[in-house]
This record gives structure tokens, sequence and C-alpha cells, in this order.
């Protein structure tokens, strides 16, 4: 569907209002090891401090009836997460000689194997201007559908008159016909980048459960006092366990 996506194209413009946009929004997954955290503040000095102090003292327990030597400490270890975004994308682009991309199509309500039957048996008509199908594809993440014909010199004259009528359900539907593009990728770099709200926390001993374990980090870390601050998420992976962190971009 990349004819469709709004793209952006660096060099010499003569109108910048007329060029549209392609929005990367990068998601980046990490292996979280066993007995470690990943704790988010709201704040970015919140998480620097914590990073500064390198060792904290988390206590397990809580109740101030409790003496000393029946309370629970456990010794963890706070360090920045440093991870790799893309910051060069180059990708090259050719025109398919025998698809066709059909967009602007109608909600109708049907199935789509029956949307690409009547969509197919109509392109199929040479006095529609086709031609006998390959393939049919439809691509979910624009509700868009490309057509592959069997023979070349079917697509070009479809993409050259732009849009077409045509008949589905009860009625008669402009459609948009378009050159299906491929891309590849030709280069890709990356560069590292730290999270500045978030903080790994590593050392963390399969003493409690779960969720007891995850509670008592978060009432820690929340404390001023322990140069803590409001947590905006935290998430645990108890020993003997791996885990996948998921880190999106941040809206704020």
């Amino acid at each position: 569907a990349l004819p469709e996506k709004k793209m952006v194209f660096k060099g010499l413009l003569t109108n910048k209002e007329d060029v549209n946009n392609l929005s990367l929004t990068p998601v980046i997954r990490c292996p979280l090891p066993g007995g470690s955290a990943l704790i988010t503040f709201e704040k970015e000095e919140v998480a620097q401090r914590i990073i500064e102090m390198k060792e904290h003292l988390v206590e397990l327990t809580s109740g101030e009836e409790l003496e000393d030597f029946e309370r629970c400490r456990v010794r963890v270890q706070a360090a920045p997460v440093d991870i790799l975004l893309p910051s060069t994308l180059e990708i090259r682009l050719t025109q398919s000689s025998r698809s066709i991309l059909v967009s602007d199509l109608p909600s109708l309500g049907i199935p789509e194997e029956a949307l690409l039957d009547k969509l197919e048996l109509f392109f199929s008509k040479t006095k529609n201007g086709g031609g006998e199908v390959e393939s049919r594809e439809f691509l979910d993440d624009s509700g868009q559908v490309v057509l592959t014909f069997t023979q070349d010199g079917v697509a070009e004259p479809l993409i050259a008159r732009g849009h077409l009528a045509v008949p589905l359900g009860k009625g008669k539907y402009e459609l948009k016909i378009s050159p299906h593009m491929n891309g590849d990728i030709t280069n890709l770099q990356f560069q590292p980048s730290r999270c500045l709200r978030t903080v790994l926390l590593s050392g963390i001993p399969d003493v409690l459960g779960e969720e007891p374990l995850r509670d008592a980090l978060e009432i820690h870390f929340q404390k001023s006092s322990r140069g803590g601050g409001e947590v905006d998420a935290l998430d645990y992976i108890p020993a003997g366990r791996l885990g996948v962190a998921v880190f999106t971009q941040d809206a704020g």
C-alpha cells in the first residue's frame, strides 16, 4: 500500500506545502533477563537521580512495628537503558509492470473473498480494459487490493485511466487505480539512544512472589526520601525467566 502512504523526500523543493509525509514510528524489542525490572518515572530528573545513586537498598516487608532483624532488604543496581534507533532509512521503489493497486473501496460489509471475486471478475474482462488475473491480495494495513495480471501491457492503460466505475453489490463505485510499487530497503543505519525516564534494575533475588515484589519496588522508588518520584510504569521479570521489553515513541 506504499503509493497511498504520505512520504517526504529530502532534496530541492519548489513548494514544501505540496509534499506528503512518511511517518515512521519505531517499535524496539529488547530482551530482559530474569531478576531485573524496568521502571519508568514521570520525570526525567528522577530517573537520572536513581541512576546516579547506582545501588539501592529495597525493603521487601512493611510495617513500623517490625524489628530490624525481621525485615527483609535486598540490594539492587540501577543502570541507564540504551537502545538502538534507526537514524537513516533508504528505500528503493520499483513499479510492478503487471500489477495495479485498487483503492477507495466502499465499506459494503461483505467478506474479503467475495470482494476479491467481484474485482477479479470485473478486471479479467477485456471490455473493461483488463485481462486474465494471476493473483489478488487484500492489503489489511490499508484496505486496498493488489491485482496482478498474467500478461504485460494490461496494467499500464488501467493506471493511465486513474479511476474506473466498478459494480459492487447493488451499485457502482468509482475506484482509484494506481501503480503498485515494491519497496526494498537499501540502507538502514542505527544510532544509540538513551531512555531518559526509564531505569534498569538488576540483581533482584527471587525471594517474594511476582506481584508482592513488584509492589515493593514501586513503593520504594516512589518515595522522594529515597531519591524516587512518581512511577509511570514498572515491569518485573523473576529470576529464571526471560522477558521482552517493547519501547515505543514517547508521546510526551
